[in-house]
């Protein structure tokens, strides 16, 4: 791929030169010829034909992070596991201790 862009861009600089050293050119007209013939497309068609290689490496590494977490999770650790659940505890959630939370009474 990038020989091809290489190349584009040897004769679109040889385009310029020839429209700068021209008797009817300008230097004017050779950096346009240059950005519109040369630069432009091309970084359009880099961008374009890059695409599958930007989403290979966003996968590469998508199943990196992945794996580096599976191997955290299955991992032992040294420190005392806790628990997932935030009531572990064979009580029902939310049973209060004898007295320690009144009850709510509707105002009248």
């Amino acid at each position: 791929m990038y020989l091809v862009v290489m190349a584009w861009l040897y004769v679109v600089v040889l385009m310029a030169v020839a429209e700068a050293t021209s008797t009817t050119g300008s230097v004017l007209g050779a950096l346009i010829t240059l950005v519109l013939y040369g630069l432009l497309p091309l970084s359009i068609v880099v961008y374009i034909l890059g695409t599958p290689g930007r989403r290979r490496k966003i996968h590469a590494r998508e199943m990196q992070e992945r794996a580096a977490a599976a191997q955290a999770m299955t991992a032992p650790s040294s420190v005392a596991p806790t628990s997932a659940e935030p009531d572990a505890g064979g009580h029902a959630p939310g049973a209060a201790a004898h007295g320690a939370v009144p009850p709510m009474r509707e105002e009248t």
